[in-house]
This record gives structure tokens, sequence and C-alpha cells, in this order.
């Protein structure tokens, strides 16, 4: 099946031998430029064209035509090559222009002749050369980029911005077009370009009086394409990395994250000539997906994992600015109060108002930029939101109308929304990895929190258990059929108001445990489960299980711990917490922990492995990077609508089907 790319977006290629087809509307060249990993071209010998086809690992085509196809072996290609790019050039006698001829195709093909990935370049305009895909390395393994970039100053200018002096770059694209026969010029003699002295990415002020001028400026802006926007996603580090350096003043938060292009180790792609533009001041269009990953459901993951990175990035900024411009104010004043010269001339007086304005000035220069990151936020979570699938989406989406039974387990799951007081409506989706790598307690005590203490008990625990089911019937509608379980313990029978949806469609893997015999049963059962998988994992046969063990994944409620439970449950509850994940078991708890307080340190290895999570509003999160405190906001079905029965009228009919 064919990866249908878009401006920016990477497919991994998982053979070392490939086919470059190219259909246009119109005679083109086809040329091939090999650079180096910083997208750099050695010298003129790095360009495969008609009057030098070859290079290692790749041959273009002779002529020009509306047609092309030939291969690539990328175990041929030089170490020192990192990116070889197809290059489209319209030869003169042609259309002046690929805006005005019709849109290119270009695809990536395995031997057997099945099309691995393809890019149509839309969207072209006063381009007369264009890079349209770039296969590169990364880590050892080749993927293929669509890049869609053009220059409306032709082959010359392409070359000349990989690296390749002006008088070289003008040669070989004489050369290359036809123009001027390849033995009239010797190219290796003629000079490549510098490399870039000032790399893209965020930098620590560099003294002192640089940092308190005026907050620090967005780093360059990369150079943009002719038509459209670069691709602002690229693979690079490990999500979460982060550096902090304070250098004089406030400190320039730098996220590594892996598909956001200010940040990204990944150097980005050459940028060409921009065509003067009344859009060229803009910022880009946010598009939903528009980061890496081998999916829609990945990229939208990492696209919303970035969006809360930007956002904890620019709100540090401000913050730091802010408490820059505060101390600083401070040391001035200061400086007046102390100086008897300036209280006997009488100009303290103008000092201070001075100081003040100093204050004032850089408050609002970090407002403004603050305020310009926040709206390109606000616009791309306008977008993203709509397009997340049912597992990422909050119950007031459209897209739980049509969710039916998915065949594969899902990639992460939302627990709620994030979001800081500087701009309390952007609200970040707060997403977890699937399957939960720890467990979940939501806490039903009026102490947990400001908000939780103007509630009444009653309504607290209902809308605790509440967020509870709400989690569970998600969990059960993002899974396949037979690969997810739910078990309920409920010992006194207090939240059977909530768990009412879920026993009357009978999803449940058996009724809600009550008393301290079904605290017994569900706990002795779940316990044997983790046992016997743990055994058949070890022994290297995990099929050879008894046929009465449920191999789906495993959810267990627990509401109103510790009522029904003694030591020998409380050690069964833990042993799940800390084994149960990694065999399929995931504990769930609804839970007021001053209420356990009685069994002392007995549980705090409990408390300290589950996510804590408040069925109120509150800013219980730590950002580890940073130090904010997000406000947590449970995501629950809009009053009144029937989207969690349908769901699970959707579910049990699935099942009920599904069984022989």
């Amino acid at each position: 099946m064919t990866a249908e790319l878009v401006r920016g977006q990477n497919h991994p290629l998982s053979q070392a031998r490939v086919e470059i087809r190219v259909s246009a509307g119109t005679p083109v060249l086809a040329l091939v430029s090999a650079c180096d990993d910083a997208g750099r071209l050695a010298g003129p010998d790095a360009v495969a064209h008609p009057g030098a086809r070859s290079l290692p690992g790749v041959q273009v085509p002779e002529a020009v035509a509306g047609e092309h196809r030939f291969a690539v072996d990328l175990d041929a290609v030089a170490p020192a090559v990192h990116r070889l790019g197809v290059v489209l050039v319209l030869p003169p006698g042609g259309p002046a222009r690929f805006g005005a001829a019709p849109a290119s195709y270009v695809a990536v093909a395995d031997p057997q002749g099945a099309e691995l990935a393809g890019y149509t370049l839309t969207g072209l305009d006063a381009e007369t050369a264009v890079v349209a895909l770039e296969l590169y390395r990364r880590q050892g393994a080749w993927k293929v980029r669509a890049v869609g970039q053009g220059y409306a100053d032709g082959l010359g200018a392409l070359l000349t911005d990989a690296g390749l002096g002006g008088p070289a770059a003008t040669a070989l694209a004489a050369v290359a077009t036809g123009l001027v026969p390849s033995g009239d010029i010797t190219l290796a003699a003629l000079p490549t370009a510098a490399p870039p002295t000032v790399p893209h990415g965020l930098r620590a002020p560099q003294d002192a009086a640089a940092a308190t001028a005026a907050p620090s400026p967005p780093p360059a802006p990369e150079p943009l394409p002719a038509t459209g926007v670069p691709y602002p996603g690229t693979p690079g580090a490990a999500p979460g990395s982060s550096s902090a350096d304070t250098i004089g003043g406030p400190p320039t938060i730098d996220y590594a994250h892996p598909r956001r292009r200010r940040t990204t180790a990944e150097p980005p792609e050459p940028g060409p000539r921009a065509v003067p533009s009344p859009e060229a001041d803009r910022p880009p269009a946010p598009v939903a997906g528009d980061a890496s990953g081998w999916s829609l459901e990945e990229r939208l993951y990492n696209q919303v994992w970035g969006m809360f990175e930007d956002l904890a990035r620019t709100v540090a900024a401000y913050r730091s600015a802010c408490d820059f411009a505060e101390s600083r104010m401070d040391r001035e004043l200061d400086d007046v109060l102390s100086d008897p010269r300036l209280r006997l001339a009488g100009t303290g007086n103008a000092a201070r108002d001075a100081a003040r304005a100093r204050h004032d000035e850089l408050v609002a220069q970090a407002k403004a930029v603050l305020d310009r990151d926040l709206a390109q936020l606000i616009a791309e979570s306008e977008v993203v939101e709509p397009a997340l699938p049912a597992s990422y989406a909050r119950w007031a989406n459209p897209v739980w109308h049509g969710h039916g039974v998915p065949e594969e387990a899902p990639l992460a799951l939302r627990l709620g929304d994030l979001h800081l007081p500087e701009r309390p409506d952007l609200r970040i989706p707060m997403l977890v990895r699937a399957p939960l790598e720890r467990g979940l307690w939501i806490d039903n005590g009026r102490t947990g929190s400001e908000a939780a203490m103007t509630m009444d008990t009653d309504r607290l625990r209902r809308a605790a258990m509440d967020m509870a089911v709400a989690h569970a019937v998600r969990l059960l509608a993002v899974h396949p059929g037979d690969r997810f379980s739910v078990h309920v313990i409920d010992a006194a029978g207090a939240g059977a108001a909530s768990l009412a949806p879920l026993v009357a469609a009978g999803v449940l893997a058996g009724p809600p445990a009550a008393g301290a015999a079904g605290v017994t049963r569900t706990l002795e059962a779940l316990t044997r489960r983790v046992d016997l998988v743990q055994m058949a994992v070890r022994a290297g046969a995990p099929e050879d299980l008894p046929p009465d063990v449920d191999v789906a994944d495993q959810l267990l409620i627990v509401h109103d711990f510790p009522h029904g439970f003694d030591d020998r449950a409380v050690t069964r509850l833990r042993y799940l917490a800390d084994e149960g994940p990694a065999v399929g078991v995931h504990l769930l708890m609804v839970a007021d922990r001053d209420e356990a307080s009685a069994y002392g340190p007995l549980l705090d290895p409990l408390w300290r492995s589950l996510m804590r999570l408040s069925p109120v509003p509150d800013n219980h999160l730590a950002d580890p990077w940073v130090g904010h405190a997000w406000t947590f906001e449970p995501d629950l079905p809009p009053p009144g609508s029937r989207v969690l029965e349908q769901t699970l009228e959707r579910i049990a009919a699935a099942r009920r089907d599904a069984r022989p």
C-alpha cells in the first residue's frame, strides 16, 4: 500500500534497493544531489545530472522527459552522504514555471514495482527548480521525506543554497540543463561556499548586557520555500529532554522535542530563496498530524506533546523575563535609596520612575512574545482537537458518534486536559501511553485540593466514580472486543449509581465484587493471573497458559478503599500495583488517602506508584522541566449526553456478534 505523503512528512524505507519514479505533466530534468548530514554539497561532483549521470549507488536519466525511472542502491551510497535529493528542473524551451504545468508526482517503489511512498507536488507557482523528495539516513536507517521546496531563481539558486559557490553553482546549472557542454567547464576547480556560521535553534544569552536589554529574540527563521511553508516536524532527540542555562540573566529554555523543528537536533532542509509574497511574514498555518510518525495516530500524539512542550517553554520564558524585570527594578530602586547623592540632588524620583519604566517595557515585550506564541498554539489546538482519534478525543468530540470496534490497541489514552493560568482556555490533551505503565488513583477526598474542599462530600465521591467509569468505557471502546476486561471492587456498594451503565451493558468481566469475600475472591483471581503469566513468559512459552486464564488486558477498579480490605488483601493490592502492569493487569483506585492513613507506611509505596488525578480542576501536576504547576481538568461526558451509554451499547453489540 502506497503511503501518500504531504509536504514534510517522512516514511521509513525497509529496502536498500528502490526505484525513483517521476511523472510530470511536462518534460523535466531529473537530478540527484548527494549532501552531508548538514545538507551541504561537497562540490560540483556531488550532483548527478545528464552531463555526469553517476554517483555511488545512483544513475540519473540522460534525457529530458515527462516520465523518469531510475534505480537507487542505498547500500552503495558513500558513507559521507546522508541525504539524496531528487531535484526536478524545467529545461529551456518548456513552461516558464512549475505553476504553469500540471502537478508532478514522485514516488519511491521497491524492486518488485510496488510503490512504497508517493508525493504530489502541489502549490508550486514561480519555481523553475524544486527539491521533490529526499532519501536521508537517520540512525543507520534510510527514510524518504516529501520536501517540495522550490526556487524561483532556478537550479543555480538551489545549488548555491546547498553550499556551492556562486560561480560553481552557475556553471553546474548551465551544464546540467544543457546550456553549456560539460567538457567546456572544469567544474572541480570552481569554489564552494563556506558552511553557514549561525546554527538553527534557541540559545542562551551571551552576556548580562544582552540578557538585560530585552527578552531573547526568537531563533532566526528558516528561509521559506517559494510556495507553502516548511514542515515543522522532524525526527530527532528523545522526548522529554531539555536544558536550561542562566548566563547573567533569565534562563533560556530549550526543549529538544523530536517532532518540533524549533528544537530538533536534526538539521533542517536547506532553505530555498523565497519569492516575495504578502504571506511571507505570517506564521505557518497549523495542520493536524503535522509531526513525524509511522501513522496518523502517532503523528497526532507527537504533535500534542510538542504543543505541551511549546506551551511550557513560552510560559517559562515569559515568567523568567517578568521575574528578571522585577528583580532588576528592585535592584535599581535599592541603588537609588542607598545613594545619598541622588536624594540630596532631588533626582531620586526621576531615577525611580526610569526604573519602573524599564520594568514595564521589559514586561510588555515579554507579553507581546507570549501573546504571539499563544495565538499560534491556540490556532494549532483548534485544528488538532477535531482530528483526534477516539482514544485521544474529548467525550464531546463527534468522533464518538461514529466510533466502531478497532482492530488494534491504541497508542495512547486521554486522561483529561492541562492548562496554565496565563491562558486557561488553551487546553492541551493529557495523553499517556498505552498500555498504562502506572496505575491511576482518583482522589475523592475533600482535603486533596482547595476546589475539592468547596464541594459536598457525596458530590465529590460521585464525581470521582463517574470519572473512573468514563476511563473504563474509553479503555473498552478503544481496544478490540476480546483484548480488554474490566473488574470492579465496590465492597460497600456505594458506587452502584455510577457503575449502573457498565452493569446494564454487560461489559464487565463479572458483577462488582461486594463485601470482604468479594474483595478476596477478585484479588486472588488477578494475583493468580499475574503469577501464571509471569511464569509462562519467563519459561518462554506464553501460549502455554491454562484455558481458564484470560489473556486480555485487565483493569481493576477499586472503589472506597480500604473498606472490606484486610492486611492480606492490602498486600495483594500492592503486588498487583507493582507487578501487574508488566503482564497486562492495571489498577484504578478511587479512594481518599486520609481514610487509608490507618495503614500507615504500609501503603506509602502503593500511593507513590500510582498517578494521582482529581475529579475537579486542580493544579497538582508538576512539570519536571521548569517547575510549572499544571492544572488538570478531567474530561467527562457533557451533561445530558448519552454518549457513554451509546458507546457501551456498541461495545456490547460487538461482543455479542463476536461470540461463536
